[in-house]
């Protein structure tokens, strides 16, 4: 499977789970382990823990994709990273994600525009 097809899959599961705010980060040019970051919000550690879950059995069960790995997982759930390789998946609770800026931090990266991705003020106006 394509990088960018994951990617897609993987905004389409999050978009299930009603995550918010889905940014997609075209990383490949700045790091040598992956092509995308896809990152979101959750409202509460109960929602990044399910989102989490599902994009892992939906991406498993429907396509056959399994993540390399994942961590986060536990009772105190802030900030969950699922690992496809090409693709590398960060859900956050609300606050942690402000907290952890990661769209600042990769700020060279550019904001690939998927289907249920939220729009940037650079593509909202132009």
């Amino acid at each position: 499977m394509e990088p960018r097809e994951l990617a897609q899959l993987c905004v389409d599961a999050i978009t299930e789970k009603q995550g918010a705010e889905i940014t997609v980060l075209d990383v490949e040019a700045l790091v040598g382990y992956a092509s995308y970051f896809v990152v979101c919000s959750a409202k509460s550690g109960r929602q990044v823990h399910a989102i989490a879950d599902y994009i892992v059995r939906h991406l498993r069960t429907a396509y056959g994709a399994r993540p390399l790995g994942s961590e986060g997982q536990g009772a105190q759930t802030k900030w969950v990273l699922v690992d496809y390789g090409d693709v590398v998946v960060h859900v956050f609770r609300e606050d942690e994600r402000a907290f952890y800026d990661l769209e600042g931090l990769w700020q060279d990266a550019p904001r690939v525009e998927l289907e249920g991705t939220e729009k940037t003020t650079e593509q909202k106006t132009g």
